[in-house]
């Protein structure tokens, strides 16, 4: 498993600047932008992220779309799935944008920043929550950047905060139980994407 929802421990991210759910919302069109994109003899096609093919990697954000909405609500995010798979592949556009809705509305008031919120893989504050599923965001929109020929323009905030949050929430060394492989070495020069899906085990 390569995906990043249940990222075992994560806080803070330091040095981050701006409201994290505007962060997350970027993060949320750049990966719209990249999945609209897809062109249809793509879509059973395999991702860096192996155990999704770049169908079930879009079933699998509008998923986490429901999931952030859920939580800002309150609710249990664990009582949704992983993976929308019900959708028709003419319909996932209109599921997406219904899932944006949702996260804004839920996560309209500033005082969710503050609010604890549980989720797979514990109990974090809202911004701190925020900040991991940006990095969800841009690490899979990377994958399927990847899997269908795409070059994203890169927010270099989103990918700072990105980075930050997944060297605070995940290990150097060993990641047993972690959904995420060994961090991939890359050069200190490196793009900044390339340093976080590295991080996040993926090979730039």
């Amino acid at each position: 498993m390569t995906h990043t929802e249940n990222t075992p421990r994560s806080t803070t991210t330091p040095g981050a600047t701006g409201d994290p759910r505007q962060h997350l919302l970027k993060a949320v069109e750049l990966a719209g932008r990249t999945v609209a994109a897809v062109r249809p003899e793509q879509l059973d096609g395999p991702t860096p992220c192996t155990e999704f093919t770049v169908r079930r990697l879009a079933g699998h954000l509008v998923a986490v779309l429901r999931r952030i909405a859920l939580a800002g609500r309150g609710g249990d995010v664990t009582t949704l799935p992983t993976v929308a798979d019900d959708l028709a592949d003419t319909a996932w556009q209109e599921a997406w944008d219904a899932a944006v809705r949702e996260v804004e509305e839920a996560w309209a008031d500033p005082a969710i920043l503050g609010r604890t919120l549980t989720l797979p893989f514990g109990s974090l504050p809202g911004a701190a929550a925020a900040a991991v599923w940006t990095s969800e965001f841009t690490v899979h929109t990377w994958d399927v950047a990847t899997a269908t020929g795409q070059l994203p323009e890169w927010d270099p905030e989103l990918v700072a905060v990105s980075y930050a949050a997944m060297r605070r929430g995940l290990p150097a060394g060993p990641r047993d139980g972690a959904p995420f492989g060994a961090a991939v070495d890359v050069a200190e020069d490196a793009p900044a994407i390339d340093r976080l899906v590295a991080w996040c085990g993926r090979t730039p």
